[in-house]
């Protein structure tokens, strides 16, 4: 068509009258959730209920202004405080701006049970989004690459053998397709000869301990995946013999096993990367550490850069949650690394672990440690029951973590404090003072700061 001043008006004409058939139309949405206004959103309250169990469960519950709460565990064995000493900075906050609230909490997390109070909240606002939005938690940090969880979980040792076998047995006739055994030194320590002058198995000792990994394989056979753990206080050098030994058995991977020497006892020595390192390098067993860590930069960014071991075992409950665990698992993605997920809390820890691990590449099996409780699945509703079935758990497609609290099943395992009574006694004041360049507050007649918000 010639363009000319003419056809040019005929034109915008037109395009002026399709502008004004849609002026004001609106595409049609579905599944909104109704019962909540994104825009207005804000955290009121956080309080707790502490369960008691084989280690006990300290479950979070942040509540909002119109309703809508969120559930989030501290790490088990842990303690409801770590979590509620935060709430100062939630209070008053848009609970679905959950990146900027974790930025303004990350200063006060750190490893082992530290990692806790982060953890907690991190999983009650991924729970507080999901039913705004009407999502599940996992489609909040991405897309799901398996529809099922599978688990693995500990096993009883026995100094006989046979019995450490035949409870094994057992976990696979319950459907478990992937088996973890502990191997303490302890196993040994009644046998003559076994035992060396540092507490850790001499060469004898560590044979003795190799009758129980054989009589497991003969058990469950070689196809299935067994990993080993708690061997005690062993060195780099202690490591390295018991790793060299267990090559034979083709472990799934041996768990933290140094505990002692270069940063100290315990929980800080799977900082030590370099430590780490040495002992991957010396043996063809998989050596796997972390679920005493938090936070990629904090925690496991050495280990997976410097490939210092084989498969990294972030806990959740310790390393962020969701947000952070999911991170720290697609770094390790890019580097080749492995992902196992320790888990020993409840089914509300449970599921968000489970949403998470939905969308990592790579990931070989998640821990449970509740398959012998009874009372264990009747903590929530929501998930099919058994939680754990047949090895594996599903993964949740309603809304935040897929779980509500069993009231009466909670109330009756409570360890102390009630059911999420109110917790006045964290209630405190973001000080102008603490803030850059910031006054010192004005006291009002009680003596109390008055702050601005």
């Amino acid at each position: 068509m010639k363009l000319n001043r003419r056809n040019l008006l005929r034109n915008l004409a037109g395009m002026a009258g399709i502008f004004k058939l849609t002026e004001g139309a609106v595409p049609a949405q579905r599944n909104l959730n109704r019962n909540s206004s994104p825009s207005a959103l804000k955290i009121t309250d956080m309080r707790f209920a502490l369960v008691a169990s084989n280690y006990d469960y300290p479950i979070i519950r942040i509540d909002t202004n119109q309703g809508v709460y969120g559930l989030g565990e501290v790490r088990d064995a842990g303690r409801e405080g770590t979590a509620l000493t935060l709430k100062p900075h939630l209070i008053g906050r848009d609970p679905l701006s959950i990146e900027p609230i974790l930025d303004s909490i990350r200063n006060f997390a750190s490893h082992q049970r530290m990692g806790g109070g982060y953890s907690a909240i991190d999983m009650a606002l991924h729970d507080i989004a999901g039913k705004v939005y009407g999502v599940p938690a996992w489609r909040l940090v991405g897309s799901k690459y398996r529809d099922k969880i599978r688990i693995y979980c500990d096993t009883d040792q026995s100094k006989d053998p046979k019995v450490f076998a035949e409870r094994m047995k057992e976990r696979k006739k319950m459907g478990f397709t992937f088996f973890k055994m502990d191997l303490g030194t302890s196993l040994v320590s009644h046998r003559p000869g076994a035992i060396n002058s540092r507490g850790t198995a001499t060469e004898k000792g560590i044979q003795y301990l190799c009758e129980y990994v054989q009589a497991i394989r003969d058990e469950i056979g070689y196809e299935a995946p067994l990993a080993t753990d708690h061997f005690g206080a062993l060195t780099v050098n202690d490591s390295i013999r018991y790793a060299r030994a267990f090559e034979r058995y083709d472990l799934a991977w041996a768990e933290d096993m140094i505990q002692v020497g270069h940063l100290g006892a315990g929980g800080d020595a799977p900082k030590n990367w370099r430590a780490y390192k040495e002992l991957k390098e010396a043996t063809t067993t998989p050596i796997c550490t972390g679920e005493s860590l938090f936070g990629l930069e904090e925690g496991f960014r050495d280990l997976i850069e410097n490939r210092a071991v084989d498969i990294i075992h972030p806990d959740p409950l310790t390393s962020g949650a969701i947000r952070e665990t999911k991170r720290i698992g697609d770094f390790a993605a890019m580097h080749g690394v492995q992902v196992a997920i320790h888990f020993a809390g409840s089914p509300v820890g449970c599921m968000a672990a489970v949403h998470m691990a939905a969308t990592l590449k790579d990931m070989l099996a998640m821990e449970n440690h509740a398959v012998d409780i009874p009372w264990w699945n009747s903590l929530v509703n929501g998930p099919s029951k058994p939680i754990v079935d047949h090895g594996f758990i599903t993964v949740p497609d309603t809304p935040g973590l897929g779980v509500e609290l069993n009231e009466a099943a909670v109330k009756e395992h409570l360890r102390k404090g009630g059911y999420f009574e109110p917790t006045p006694q964290y209630d405190d004041y973001i000080l102008d003072r603490f803030r850059i360049g910031g006054p010192y507050p004005h006291l009002d007649e009680n003596g109390k700061p008055v702050v601005s918000r």
